[in-house]
């Protein structure tokens, strides 16, 4: 599944106005303000919503290493999880990045924040055929469930153990 890029954009007017576009034709955005200001932090949380809304898939590709590795310098063999990163210098401030990208190339990309990482799916267990027995599951912590104790053999008894009270050495 390839990865995502969503791109926001701020672009400044002759006429002193500044106009936000978003990589997604069917976002609404605000026509042309002589207000920057306004129109930066709008394009800062139109970028984010879109962060909120998508999340990072476990199987999606890296959309960095699809594009010829555009968001970093140097070339790099994709590996690792699938993260969604947010990439926006603030030295330029003009254009916010929202990308699917691996762990490797997240690495070499600067001015960068991740914003999730994917979970691994987790496959869903096959019923236990009639050759294989269920397996007895663990109880977190290293106990195993009551269920999971071998039974002890018929006419054999454990031996009894008094109960020893701790005795700490001072």
């Amino acid at each position: 599944m390839p990865g995502r890029t969503w791109t926001v954009r701020l672009t400044g007017h002759l006429d002193h106005t500044v106009s936000v576009t978003c990589s997604t034709a069917a976002c609404r955005v605000p026509p042309r303000s002589k207000d920057a200001a306004s129109m930066r932090r709008f394009a800062a949380e139109h970028i984010k919503a879109h962060g909120r809304l998508a999340g990072a898939r476990p199987n999606a590709a890296c959309s960095c290493g699809s594009a010829d590795c555009a968001l970093h310098e140097s070339r790099v063999h994709c590996s690792g999880s699938s993260l969604l990163v947010l990439v926006h210098n603030l030295a330029v401030g003009q254009v916010w990045t929202l990308a699917e990208v691996c762990q490797t190339c997240a690495r070499n990309i600067p001015h960068i924040t991740i914003l999730a990482t994917a979970k691994p799916s987790v496959p869903t267990p096959a019923a236990p055929s009639a050759e294989q027995p269920a397996q007895r599951t663990a109880v977190p912590g290293g106990f195993s469930s009551p269920e999971a104790a071998p039974d002890p053999s018929p006419g054999r008894r454990r031996p009894h153990r008094p109960h020893r009270p701790n005795r700490s050495r001072g």
